[in-house]
């Protein structure tokens, strides 16, 4: 079929046609939105999924929620080796500017600008990857003690009295947060905290892998208090006929009931998975309905694409070692595992094993479901893991 109309969107963070399965969670931070700029208190929110299950997508969705309320957004994502500090203010910068526009915001607004401006210069030594241009000068004794949790904590607050006055609130939204470092973690929970405790309109929403509510939880006690933990669960079968055949039929297409069925085999039903598969399909098929056979088909192409992708970009991230151990686990199948069976297929002691084990937890590869127990954050990547390292050449030393 024509392939400049394939409606489908496989890509990191990019939005499907059709969002389906997440209405009670847009409901809910719907409803957070709106309490937090009307003043009310509400808890604010951080989904947890593995990779492919669509928090990018979601949280992009939830920004542009946020600013059609007439909140103003800061939106960021954490890679591995930046500071949150410097993640933080070129974004509430930008939204100070903004909110210092407002008549009755101004003073308020320059305040916190000011507040800015010594949050940065206290803390450019520790974090020497700080860059934001300094619009105003610092205030002698707000927020630029060169503590980072103390500081963060006054900089949000008088952040948050800005926007109270301009009539609006500040949404912070953070995509991969488990990245976050636990001593800045635990500065921004403290700051969360504090503007909770002033009644300041500031609500956070942020999105991570599973490991993420433990690192909460070990940066500040408090933490499952002050947040709420979605889980994001691949889609179901009803959602991912929704996810599929809505974009189609608005392109005059069908699906075959046995062709949804195929996909969501292949996929287990990820949203990321979902888009790559009904892709290859729409584009392998010669004429509508899109059947069982052109989905087998589609799939040695969207396995392809994964590969060269999606999973060859983490694979490619992995020392050696580390390689051995993802091989090692999926040589026992999809998991999770203990720990102590993937150390017995390595010849290894589970302690001598510990250190590559934290590092690949560190990298975003793998998480702990429980105690002892061991499971990739990529689904399918065991399946991946045998083609990219058939046979056994990898069990020796």
């Amino acid at each position: 079929m024509n392939p400049v109309k394939n409606p489908y969107a496989p890509g990191a963070g990019s939005r499907p046609p059709q969002l389906a399965g997440r209405d009670e969670l847009r409901e809910q931070i719907g409803i957070a939105l709106q309490r937090t700029l009307i003043g009310k208190q509400s808890k604010s929110l951080i989904m947890v999924g593995l990779r492919g299950v669509g928090k990018t997508v979601l949280l992009d969705q939830f920004r542009d929620d946020a600013e059609a309320m007439g909140i103003y957004t800061l939106r960021m994502e954490a890679p591995e080796k930046r500071s949150l500090p410097a993640l933080l203010a070129p974004q509430l910068r930008k939204a100070l500017l903004r909110i210092s526009r407002s008549d009755k915001a101004r003073d308020m607004a320059s305040r916190a600008l000011r507040a800015l401006t010594g949050f940065a210069k206290g803390l450019k030594l520790k974090f020497n990857d700080i860059e934001v241009a300094l619009d105003f000068d610092a205030e002698p004794g707000l927020a630029d003690n060169g503590d980072l949790e103390h500081d963060l904590s006054e900089l949000m607050e008088a952040s948050g009295l800005a926007a109270q006055q301009a009539g609006t609130a500040l949404a912070l939204l953070i995509d991969e947060l488990q990245y976050v470092e636990e001593d800045q973690l635990a500065a921004l929970i403290t700051a969360l905290h504090r503007c909770a405790q002033s009644r300041v309109p500031v609500i956070f929403i942020g999105a991570g892998l599973p490991q993420i509510r433990g690192k909460m939880g070990d940066a500040k006690s408090y933490a499952e208090r002050l947040f709420v933990f979605p889980e994001l669960e691949p889609l179901s079968r009803e959602h991912t006929a929704e996810a599929i055949s809505i974009p189609a039929a608005e392109e005059g297409v069908i699906f075959e009931t046995a062709a949804l069925d195929a996909i969501y085999a292949e996929t287990q039903g990820y949203p990321y998975f979902l888009q790559e598969w009904a892709k290859h399909a729409w584009d392998i098929s010669s004429a509508s309905p899109i059947t069982r056979e052109d989905v087998r088909r589609a799939s040695i192409e969207a396995l392809a694409a994964l590969d060269a992708g999606f999973f060859r970009v983490r694979f490619a991230r992995l020392t050696p070692s580390e390689k051995v151990y993802l091989r090692a686990m999926a040589d026992l199948g999809p998991g999770p595992h203990r720990s102590g069976d993937i150390a017995e297929k390595l010849h290894k002691s589970v302690t001598g094993l510990a250190p590559l084990r934290a590092q690949l937890i560190h990298k975003g590869m793998i998480w702990s479901p429980g105690h002892g127990d061991t499971a990739f954050t990529v689904p399918l990547f065991d399946e991946y893991m045998k083609r990219i390292m058939p046979g056994h050449a990898w069990e020796k030393p």
